[in-house]
């Protein structure tokens, strides 16, 4: 097989393959971490603010957008499938941890304005990332790993010599 030129999943298996475990593996997370990116960063364009003043213990505006990550889940990962989270960071442990200062990042609400309560309809900003960008996602990890491959091949060739 030809690695220059990998079209589609089954060409991208064999390709990955061919190639040393460690490099196999980084280089797939590496793509799929690029997906997941998309999809975080729509997630963080679409999050809405308030923009009220917070009420003494609530959280500062932008708490939320702050607060969306993607993991990587390494126990749910092999060489050939690689597994990332895009989801909201929540619980004390992120409490008083932001960046800049004393900015929480506990955005223990997020549940809320994702799916909505009695008294609140709901705002969703997670689905919408998702289902907007999963072609997008996809694409990137195929350019990622149609780029990342040859390179990686010709860096094998070229250590053989």
């Amino acid at each position: 097989m030809e690695l220059e030129h990998v079209k589609g999943l089954r060409e991208l298996s064999d390709a990955l393959k061919e190639l040393p475990v460690r490099i196999a593996r980084n280089a797939l997370r590496q793509s799929v971490a690029a997906g997941a990116s998309i999809i975080r960063n729509d997630a963080k364009a679409r999050a809405p603010v308030s923009t009220q003043a917070p009420a003494p213990g609530d959280p500062l505006p932008g708490t939320l957008k702050r607060s969306i990550l993607i993991k990587h889940v390494p126990e749910r990962s092999t060489v050939s499938s690689q597994t990332f989270i895009v989801g909201v960071r929540s619980g004390k442990r992120y409490r008083n941890q932001g960046k800049k200062g004393n900015r929480s990042q506990d955005a223990y609400y997020w549940r809320w304005v994702e799916f909505g309560t009695v008294k609140m309809s709901a705002r969703p900003f997670l689905r919408p990332a998702f289902e907007a960008n999963k072609q997008a996602a996809v694409d990137a990890i195929a350019q990622y790993l149609a780029k990342r491959i040859p390179e990686e091949a010709a860096g094998l060739r070229g250590a053989k010599r």
